[in-house]
């Protein structure tokens, strides 16, 4: 699947106020969800030694798939596609690559 079809297919799921025209509604979700993958790695490291087993990768791509819905949603919201946010993601990594800056922080490096 691509990133055009999944989005359409994603905003038709999509059950929340002001749909259309709410960003803070995504932005928490994601959020959240974002910190359920973070938690879940969390517990692999607390509870089994960093040993990342078939059922901790599949309780993981399940949380992983609840921040591409909440990113594709937010996305929608700004008008924006997933796609185009895709390329100009690698477009600024391959440019600070280029320059030798990929590491650090701050957006302009």
């Amino acid at each position: 699947m691509d990133f055009k079809t999944y989005q359409k297919k994603a905003r038709l799921t999509a059950q929340y106020p002001d749909l259309g025209s709410n960003i803070i509604y995504p932005t928490l979700g994601l959020v959240g969800e974002a910190g359920e993958v973070a938690e879940k790695v969390k517990k692999v490291i607390r509870d089994k030694k960093g040993i990342f087993d078939e059922e901790s990768k599949k309780g993981i791509k399940k949380e992983l798939g609840d921040v591409l819905w909440y990113l594709s949603n937010l996305c929608t919201e700004f008008e924006f596609s997933l796609e185009e946010v895709a390329l100009q993601n690698l477009e600024k990594l391959k440019k600070r690559a280029d320059m030798g800056r990929i590491s650090g922080s701050g957006d302009d490096r």
